[in-house]
């Protein structure tokens, strides 16, 4: 892998990543087209893509600022310092208690299926192209039934958990974080602009996570040329990342989520084809 196909890969990780399109199918697909992935070492693009992941984290850190400062403030003031009942709390103290609560399901599920993750099936184009046509017609039904009328004040336990089992989904490639749980809050009655603020808010745990982790494991085996290549991917990451939340928030005040739908099928179902007619390997 050279610079450039490094800055073009974190470019792709930060469009895709909070787009509900999966950035670990579109980075599989390229980097197989690219000749980057090692069938006999799938690990090693597991934790490429984990590792340039930081760069979208570094995104939304920067995006939600204010948000995240006193989410974290009022949640040390309420339980450390003052020690609040819950239901005394103020909204960005629940709101670090949901995060927490959402984040749940993917720690658990992440830490118990590690290897399979990070092997070779994970990286099947026919499991990536299958993912983004069932998880399309999922959010199609969701935009169907949808009432998008509630608003992030009107989060409540059950809904973070029902939304970090759905980010748990995500550990399946194809499936999009972004996707997953941005389709969640839409079954749950959420605009779809709030639905996707509170995508973004959650994937910090689980980002920051699997990122350092991944950047731990990956130190084993890459040279310095390979971290001069994650280091560039992972800024142009952060930027086309943080480009793409102002886009997708501003986009899903006034739009559907239709438009990715019919991406997602479009892509699944080339992709399918390409691998059935040898153009890619599996």
């Amino acid at each position: 892998m050279n610079i450039i196909e490094a800055i073009f890969l974190g470019i792709i990780q930060g469009l895709t990543e909070f787009l509900p399109i999966s950035s670990t199918g579109h980075l599989t697909v390229v980097g197989k087209l690219m000749n980057l992935v090692s069938a006999e070492n799938p690990e090693q693009w597991t934790s490429f893509i984990a590792v340039i992941q930081l760069g979208t984290l570094v995104a939304i850190l920067i995006y939600f600022w204010n948000d995240l400062w006193h989410i974290t403030m009022d949640f040390i003031g309420d339980n450390l310092i003052k020690r609040k009942s819950f239901s005394t709390q103020s909204f960005n103290s629940k709101m670090g208690w949901y995060i927490i609560i959402g984040s749940i399901p993917v720690v658990i599920i992440g830490l118990g299926f590690k290897d399979v993750i990070e092997g070779a099936f994970t990286k099947n184009l026919y499991v990536i192209g299958t993912s983004l046509i069932v998880l399309g017609i999922i959010l199609a039904f969701a935009e169907k039934i949808g009432k998008f009328k509630r608003e992030l004040k009107d989060i409540k336990w059950y809904h973070a958990l029902i939304v970090g089992f759905a980010q748990s989904l995500a550990l399946i490639p194809g499936s999009s974080r972004s996707g997953t749980t941005i389709t969640a809050g839409i079954f749950l009655g959420f605009k779809r602009e709030t639905a996707a603020r509170f995508s973004f808010l959650l994937s910090v745990p689980a980002i920051l996570g699997s990122g350092l982790l991944q950047l731990y494991e990956a130190l084993n085996y890459i040279d310095m040329s390979g971290i001069v290549n994650l280091i560039v991917a992972t800024v142009a990451s952060a930027v086309s990342g943080y480009l793409t939340i102002s886009f997708l928030l501003k986009f899903l005040r006034k739009n559907s989520t239709m438009v990715f739908v019919f991406y997602r099928i479009i892509v699944g179902v080339i992709i399918i084809a390409m691998v059935w007619n040898n153009i890619i390997n599996p």
